[in-house]
C-alpha cells in the first residue's frame, strides 16, 4: 500500500480514511498469521527434532509433521486471500483513474521486485573457502 500511495494522487480525506483503517486491519490480520505461522513452525521443528521421532513412534511423528505442514499451506492460502481482499478493497475506495495508477504502480513494483530476485538468484557463487582463483 505504501508503494501504491506515493502514486496515486488527489486522495479525498474519506478515501484516505478509508485506506487508513484498511492498512490498520491488514497490518492486524498479517501479524496474526504471522503468530500464527510461527508458532507452527516453532512446533513443527520441536515434532522433527524429538527424540521418539527417531525412535519407535517415527510414523506417528512424521504424520503429526505432515499435518502441521498442510496447516503452514493453510496460513500461506489465508494470506493470498488477504492480497485479494485488500486489492478489492482498495479498488472499491479508489476512482477508475486512480485504481488503474494503483494497479500500474503495483505491477512495476513486483517487475522490479522479480528483476532484483532473478539477478540475486544468478549472482556468483564462491564457496566457503573464499573465492575463486583468477
Amino acid at each position: 500500500m505504501q508503494v501504491m500511495l506515493k502514486q496515486v494522487e488527489s486522495l479525498s480525506e474519506g478515501q484516505l480514511l478509508g485506506i487508513y483503517n484498511l492498512q490498520r486491519w491488514v497490518q492486524e490480520t498479517e501479524e496474526s498469521l504471522n503468530h500464527t505461522m510461527g508458532t507452527l513452525q516453532h512446533s513443527l521443528s520441536d515434532t522433527i527434532a524429538s527424540p521418539e521421532a527417531a525412535g519407535g513412534n517415527f510414523m506417528g511423528h512424521m504424520s503429526l509433521a505432515l499435518n502441521k505442514i498442510s496447516s503452514m499451506e493453510a496460513i500461506v492460502r489465508q494470506a493470498d486471500g488477504l492480497r485479494q481482499q485488500t486489492l478489492d478493497k482498495l479498488h472499491g475506495m479508489l476512482t477508475v483513474r486512480q485504481a488503474a495508477c494503483c494497479f500500474v504502480a503495483i505491477a512495476d513494483y513486483f517487475h522490479r521486485l522479480r528483476a532484483v530476485s532473478t539477478l540475486w538468484a544468478a549472482r556468483p557463487r564462491h564457496d566457503e573457502q573464499g573465492p575463486p582463483a583468477p
